[in-house]
Order: C-alpha cells, then structure tokens, then sequence
C-alpha cells in the first residue's frame, strides 16, 4: 500500500503550520533573551567548537550550526522548490512565468531603493534586508484567510516568493560574500561537477551524494560565499523525472518525482524544526526601552520598516499595472488592484529571509539587533495591512 501525497497542497500546508511555529519560536527567542536565562541563551548560542585543522579546520559556533550548516537544509528545499516550479509548477511556460516574474522584480527593486533613500547615506549595504519574502509567513497568511483570498492570488503570491527567494540567493551569492578564495571556488567547481557526472551515470546511491553534497558545502565555507548557497545549487541540481522504486504516489497523477520524493522526505525536517530554530536563535534580541530608542531613531531602521511595508506592495502593483499597459501579461479577471496591494502587503513579510541577510549585510551586533526589530516590526505592520485590506475587499464584495 502506497502512501498518497499532493506535492504542492501538502507544501502549502506545511507552510501554513511552519508559519506559526516560526512566530511561536520567535516569541521565545525574544522572551528567552530577556528574561533571567538570557547570559545562558546567548552563551550556548556563542559556544564554539573545532573540528581538524589547517587547511581544513571547521570552527564553528552553535549559532553557525544552526545558521551555516542546517539552513543549508531549509535552501535545498527552497532550490527543490524552485526547480519543480520550474520544470512542471507556476513557473513552468514563459506565459506562467512573467506576471509573478514582473511583480517579483518590483517588489524586489521599490524597498531597495526606498531603503537606499533613506539610509543609503548611513549603511548602504543594507539594502538588500527589505528585498526579501517570507514565503511560509507570507503563503500562510493568505491561507488561514480561507476564501476572502481567490485561489489565483494564493497561486501567484507562491510564485512571487519563489522568484523572490531566487532574487535573494543572488544577492546573497554576489553582494554579501567576502574575501571569496579561488583555489576553494575551484574546489567548489569540482564538487559540482563531480555531482554531475555521478549523476549522469544514474548512481542512486545517497551515501555517495552526500560526501559530494558536504565537500561542495565545506568548499564555499572555505571559498568566503556563504555555505547554505550548497543546499540551493543540489536542489537545482535534482532531476524533475519519475522515481520508480518508492512506497508513495501522487494523488494526482499516480506517478512521484525524484524532487517530489526529496520534497516528501526533508520538508517537514525544514519547515517544522530548521527554520523555527533559526527563528528562535535570530530573533533573540534584548529588548529595552533605550534599544526601542534607538531603532527609532535609525535610519537603518525606517529604511527596512518603508522598504517593507511600502515597498513591497507598491512596487507589486505599479510594476504589474505598467507591464499590463505594455501588453506584456495578462492579470486574471478575478485579481484587482487592490488585491493585488493586499497580496503585496503579505510579500511584505520578510522575517526569515531578511533576518538572514540582515546579519550578513551588518557586522555590528548592535546594528543587527536594530535590523532584527525593523524586520519584525515591518513584517508584523505588513501582515496586518493585509488581513486589514482583504478583510475590507471581502466586505465590499458581499454588498
């Protein structure tokens, strides 16, 4: 007997629960950094181990454990995700493809440069925080609100994220990589193309991929580019055919994918104990009335919050209108502007994503924990916008 599975249903709905875990573990990030456990959670964050030496010493804290090696897991699913929206999802034709590609690119380019107007002057570096959406956050949202939300804007709005988080790779691959180190690049190289070859002589067997999948993720630790990138570069890498050995089948067409399969396997891993984790030990920020002060009084600060909460939706709609008005796609009927400034307010919650990038973007702790509060509150400020403007729609409608 074959266990039955719905690959993109059963994705949105571990997102949908994943959401809530990740502002469950974020709530006790923020209460376990200040309450009376705070020295301890910061020191077990800040503990650090060795692993070899010379060439090749790994020395790493738990916080890198968790942020370097098993956020690696969380961007193998997003390449994976990526890769079958891609070959046979939203993404698949040129026609799916341009409408969430177009709003991707100005929900991406508007909090950029709206955070550059702002605080281009005082860490221009930081412009890539606001660019970032959550999809988990962002789909969840859209899904607990049931039908005030038409089907086809839950649809995009995972198209979007995907395109968005592709945008956020790069970024993180090209902006925020230092020092990069050729003879590890060409190490890296080498791993992939080793990937490849076993590959192409259709070796199944996982132990082999893994040694390959841990030498390209040590590689780009060595090589200065940030170490998760490994994950999303495998889930790339994965070939959309069907997996003929395997106990589950696709309710819909009987038949599963290899990416399906891997999906299937390390989703839940990612969704309900990676990224709650990285939201626990991120989010972790001492809040005082003098810290308040001061990202009120930031710039860095009010650059991410209008990035995100400005930013993304309008930079969405102006972005599809004026597409439309060059022919260039088609919006469907039943999406109108002001759902689609509703959906934008959702792309609005960068959380994950933007935590991330706000810690590579910034070196002074202080500056991150000033970063770490302007994500929370724009996405919060964000998601309420949204609830606030379907729920408006919704009324309006029923009239």
């Amino acid at each position: 007997m074959k266990d039955r599975i719905s690959p993109l249903r059963d994705f949105l709905n571990r997102e949908s629960t994943g959401g809530l875990l990740i502002l469950l573990a974020s709530a006790l990030g923020l209460v376990a950094a200040n309450s009376p456990f705070s020295t301890k959670y910061f020191s077990i964050l800040d503990f650090h181990f060795a692993l070899g030496k010379n060439w090749y010493l790994l020395d790493l804290s738990i916080l890198k454990v968790i942020n370097y090696l098993l956020m690696s897991i969380f961007f193998f699913v997003v390449g994976l995700e990526i890769k079958r929206e891609l070959t046979s999802g939203h993404l698949a034709s040129f026609k799916k493809a341009l409408l969430p590609f177009v709003a991707a690119l100005g929900g991406m380019l508007f909090p950029a440069l709206i955070y550059l107007l702002i605080a281009g002057g005082e860490a221009a570096g930081g412009w890539g925080v606001p660019v970032a959406t959550d999809i988990a956050l962002a789909v969840g949202l859209l899904t607990m609100l049931g039908p005030s939300v038409a089907a086809s804007l839950r649809s995009f709005l995972l198209a979007l994220a995907v395109i968005d988080d592709i945008g956020a790779i790069l970024i993180i691959a090209f902006v925020y990589s230092t020092g990069i180190k050729f003879s590890w690049l060409a190490a890296s190289v080498l791993s992939i193309g080793f990937i490849a070859l076993i590959k192409r002589a259709k070796v199944a067997s996982i132990f082999i991929y893994a040694i390959f999948a841990f030498t390209l993720w040590f590689s780009l630790y060595k090589t200065g580019i940030h170490p998760t990138l490994a994950g999303v570069i495998l889930g790339l890498m994965t070939p959309n055919v069907i997996l003929t050995r395997t106990k589950i089948a696709d309710i819909e067409d009987g038949s599963v994918s290899v990416i399906e399969w891997l999906e299937h396997k390390f989703h839940p891993f990612s969704t309900f104990f990676v990224v709650p984790l990285f939201a626990f030990a991120n989010t972790g920020v001492v809040i005082t009335v003098e810290s308040i002060k001061a990202a009120s009084q930031s710039l860095i600060a009010w650059g991410i919050c209008f990035g995100l909460v400005i930013g993304k939706p309008l930079g969405i709609l102006f972005s599809s209108i004026a597409a439309k008005s060059m022919k260039l796609i088609e919006i469907p009927h039943d999406v109108k502007k002001s759902s689609l400034l509703a959906t934008g307010s959702a792309a609005g919650i960068g959380f994950t994503v933007a935590i991330f990038i706000a810690n590579l973007a910034f070196s002074d702790p202080a500056v991150q924990d000033i970063a770490v509060i302007a994500v929370i509150f724009g996405s919060v400020v964000s998601a309420a916008i949204s609830v606030a403007l379907f729920k408006l729609l919704q009324r309006s409608s029923t009239k």
